[in-house]
């Protein structure tokens, strides 16, 4: 049997590691080629040595070895169980066995007239049932594959067209914005957020009001039922944008019904109210109801004032339009349009010293309207008297 690594480390197959460690270090400094001025022979041994290390050093090299062991043992041992059962004849004398009969013919070989091809008739392909079954199968899998990947790249595409769209809306890009919440809609249809951002785009940026109320519409029936309130209120605006008071004013009604906080919706239709239908009584109670909305100090609740204010006016309220003016004048200080709603109350109330102080206020504001009023109403002052002598002048 040849040498293996056990024996060139001289360890039995049942070492330990600790063993086969410590024969190693020996070996590698009894055959290390340094100490023998470097012969060939020790070289020779000494890579060998580092060999058998290398494989016993490792447990799962070590178990594939050994295992190797095993089966060339096994191998030599077949060999050896072979040579030893082999027939009596042959391992006494060392002669071939006999060779096997020829077989028995029953009649000649055929001759070279009888040697020739023929043709095998071609069999017609039939189609069972189950072809047809299987072949439906992979049809029905085949469409389903091409329609999972058509949907699939359909939404990454919208949803990439969208998430671009809302980048050029922030940015107040409204033409870009418009296009590409369409090419969105292109691939997903039924998306409804890139519909209501669309509709946003083409009215507040755009004022194509016919797209956006096309797109509110469309947008209703699928939109949450939180938002319903908001997106009638849009298009109650673009109703009133188009000179369209009735529909406006029914738009602005289902969107209160639906959302009694929109303090907006209630702004116009008290507008509509005060303005077109000359409900005076009504558009307070209207204007009251949005200002319970809108809190805080804010150009909404700027116009819901000035607006009650007027229905107040025209009621002949004149304290209570009074109030809601000066509460204006809180929100926005330099308005000279306030001042002028101020004066006309004070003339209302009798109060010229009064109104003449705020029409002047008006004026100094730049609010030209208020110059007609004060002239009429109120006596000229020096500084009347000097503004007229300017601009007789220029």
């Amino acid at each position: 049997m040849s040498q293996n690594h056990y024996h060139v480390l001289g360890v039995p197959v049942t070492a330990t590691l600790p063993d086969i460690r410590l024969a190693y270090r020996r070996l590698a400094v009894l055959y290390h080629p340094d100490k023998h001025g470097g012969n060939v022979l020790y070289e020779e041994l000494f890579k060998a040595v580092a060999v058998a290390y290398r494989v016993l050093g490792h447990e799962a090299r070590r178990a594939h070895y050994d295992q190797q062991l095993r089966a060339d043992a096994r191998r030599l041992d077949e060999a050896q169980r072979q040579q030893h059962f082999r027939q009596q004849g042959q391992h006494i004398y060392g002669a071939p066995m006999p060779a096997p009969a020829p077989p028995l013919r029953t009649r000649r070989p055929a001759g070279a007239n009888e040697r020739y091809y023929q043709p095998i008739a071609r069999q017609k392909v039939k189609f069972t049932r189950r072809d047809y079954w299987l072949t439906a199968l992979l049809g029905v899998g085949l469409a389903l594959f091409m329609v999972s990947v058509k949907v699939t790249m359909d939404y990454v595409s919208g949803t990439g067209n969208y998430t671009r769209g809302l980048q050029a809306y922030t940015k107040g890009n409204w033409a870009g914005a418009h296009s590409y919440f369409t090419d969105a809609l292109h691939f997903r249809p039924s998306y409804n957020l890139a519909l209501r951002r669309r509709a946003e785009a083409a009215q507040l940026g755009l004022h194509d009001y016919a797209a956006a109320r096309a797109d509110l519409r469309a947008a209703l029936p699928e939109a949450p039922a939180a938002l319903r309130g908001q997106l009638w209120l849009r298009l109650a605006q673009c109703e009133a944008a188009f000179g369209r008071p009735a529909p406006a004013r029914e738009a602005y009604q289902k969107a209160l019904a639906l959302d009694s906080t929109l303090a907006r919706a209630w702004l116009r239709q008290g507008e509509t109210e005060l303005f077109q239908q000359q409900q005076f009584a009504a558009a307070v109670r209207t204007l009251s109801s949005g200002l319970r909305h809108a809190s805080g100090p804010s150009r909404l609740r700027g116009q819901l004032l000035t607006f009650r204010g007027l229905a107040n006016f025209k009621l002949g309220r004149y304290e209570a339009a009074q109030n809601d003016y000066w509460e204006v004048l809180d929100i926005t200080p330099r308005s000279g349009q306030l001042y002028f709603l101020l004066g006309r109350v004070a003339q209302q109330q009798r109060d010229v010293p009064r109104a003449c102080d705020l029409l002047r206020r008006a004026v100094l504001q730049g609010y030209d309207f208020a110059r007609a009023a004060r002239d009429t109403t109120c006596t000229p002052g020096p500084q009347q008297v000097k503004e007229t002598r300017s601009s007789a002048v220029k």
